[in-house]
């Protein structure tokens, strides 16, 4: 079991590196979009490149992330009665989500994108715009690292869920916790 803990300490590890690091891409996002505007509409200038790079930045930052936001719990849900249910009720309702839902998009995402990025590296792609940035090639192989990062999340969500309902709470990972919505948080109205 303390192998299994193992394996979702470092799964958790990785989407939380790549998932800080591509994060700092939002700052170049409104950077560009700014100069973009800013040349637009003060310069009369615009240059279809820039364009397509905040586009670009924003599509790989949020694939690069995905697997980082459902490690820290980001993604939208209503979660009238998972939020206030039990350690061992969450982790059978991520069980049965991820093996169920996730897992499965996951494959469907990675099956059907290969064949799209590899024929997208064949001839090094590059923006249908003309004068548009080249390398879209590169930004399709996002697709793939979002399904592989965000799949690598859900086995860990499934070995966390493992974990606890074998009697091993006590071995998932501080990052992998459940949070206890019971206790009130610092600065924050009950």
């Amino acid at each position: 079991m303390r192998l299994v803990a193992k394996l979702v300490d470092i799964i958790s590890l990785i989407n939380l590196g790549i998932g800080r690091l591509f994060s700092w891409l939002s700052l170049g996002i409104v950077a560009v979009c700014f100069t973009v505007v800013v040349q637009r509409y003060v310069f009369s200038t615009s240059y279809v490149w820039m364009q397509d790079l905040y586009i670009w930045l924003n599509g790989a930052m949020f694939t690069a992330v995905a697997g980082f936001a459902l490690l820290r719990d980001d993604h939208v849900r209503v979660d009238i009665y998972y939020r206030p249910a039990s350690m061992r009720t969450k982790a059978v309702v991520d069980l049965i989500g991820v093996c169920a839902f996730l897992l499965p998009f996951t494959g469907v995402v990675f099956l059907y994108s290969l064949p799209f990025v590899q024929r997208a590296w064949t001839y090094h792609e590059a923006s249908a715009n003309v004068g548009g940035m080249p390398g879209l090639f590169i930004l399709k192989t996002f697709i793939i690292g979002f399904a592989i990062l965000l799949a690598l999340q859900g086995v860990a969500m499934v070995l966390r869920s493992v974990l606890i309902l074998g009697g091993q709470a006590d071995l998932v990972p501080e990052r992998m916790r459940y949070p206890d919505h019971a206790k009130p948080v610092a600065g924050t109205v009950s």
